[in-house]
């Protein structure tokens, strides 16, 4: 069986690494499979040329449209290495009699995780304290202790969380042990110890800190906008580890920009990387992570452990995880 690998940057490890090191992830559950084939990249014009002959497609981002599905007639499985398909023309691949997968939950822990360290950073700002002192600000200050802005204590603040799915209840169980208040705001309340659900409205009015945990969909793009920010409070920070166009990027520069509320950290934007002169980048109320919450390592080895699964499993005539 030829198994395609399409783009192995940044779930085997990122070129952008240290040192370039060797990535700690494994790839022998695939190679046990078949004659597996890794490409770190694969332009658009490169896609059909690549799967030409192989059973198994493995994608991240590259788009698997129509007109290249209909140009593979060996394909017959695609997993996609991730939890969205958004890259796959679905009724196109159900045509063409082939099966769709995807990775559910590979990084429910590796994603609440960052959110809340995002959280932590726009409270306490230990990255940028520590940015200071090795720029030498500790050797030049007059007293034993210094900050240069001033420090949130998370403890009694109340946390919106929008969404509750896996990821949304893992943030609102850690939020808990810190001594949050946390409210939220979703399609499908739920019974949950200690938390409450609200309406939008509410969440906005009441939040000391929104954090944005939903599927990119009709209703939730720009669920925060112009009109969203002028509801919360002056004192709020907004994270997001969702998906970029959850936020409207220039009603939040506006929100930024004027102080309707206090700062934001995301892991996500519209538009992926960011153009150079994203004006988001230079804003010092403005912290952006480049779309690694779900990159830990033991988060990208569940990922590569449970796509070879769907290969077998699909190999055994019995396909799991299937979409579509």
């Amino acid at each position: 069986m030829q198994i395609v690998l399409l783009d192995a940057d940044p779930i085997l490890g990122s070129a952008r690494a240290r040192g370039g090191e060797l990535p700690p992830v494994s790839l022998t559950g695939l190679e046990a499979l078949g004659e597996l084939s890794v490409h770190q990249h694969t332009r658009p014009d490169e896609v059909v040329l690549r799967l030409r002959g192989a059973a198994v497609a493995l994608t991240n981002k590259v788009v698997l449209d129509r007109a290249v599905l209909e140009a593979l007639p060996d394909l017959r499985l695609i997993s996609v290495l991730a939890t969205g398909v958004n890259v796959v023309d679905l009724d196109c691949a159900r045509t063409a009699g082939v099966t769709v997968c995807n990775v559910p939950g590979y990084s429910t822990a590796s994603t609440a995780q960052h959110a809340i360290a995002l959280l932590l950073e726009l409270s306490n700002q230990a990255g940028r304290h520590g940015a200071d002192v090795a720029a030498g600000g500790w050797e030049r200050a007059s007293a034993f202790s210094y900050y240069l802005a001033p420090l949130e204590e998370l403890d009694g603040k109340t946390l919106g969380v929008v969404g509750y799915g896996a990821i949304g209840r893992r943030v609102a169980q850690i939020a808990q042990a810190l001594g949050m208040q946390v409210i939220v705001h979703t399609r499908t309340p739920q019974a949950a110890a200690g938390v409450r659900f609200v309406d939008k409205e509410t969440l906005l009015r009441e939040s000391d800190a929104i954090t944005l945990h939903v599927p990119l969909a009709a209703d939730t793009f720009h669920y925060l906008d112009g009109a969203a920010f002028s509801a919360m409070k002056p004192s709020a920070f907004v994270v997001n580890c969702s998906r970029g166009p959850v936020i409207d990027e220039a009603a939040l520069l506006t929100a930024l920009e004027s102080g309707t509320i206090r700062a934001a950290a995301l892991d996500v934007l519209e538009s992926e990387p960011p153009r150079p002169e994203h004006p988001l980048l230079r804003l010092p109320n403005c912290l952006v992570t480049p779309h690694n919450a779900w990159a830990t390592t033991a988060a990208r080895q569940r990922l590569l452990e449970i796509t070879s699964e769907n290969v077998r499993a699909f190999a055994r005539g019995r396909p799991q995880n299937v979409v579509g």
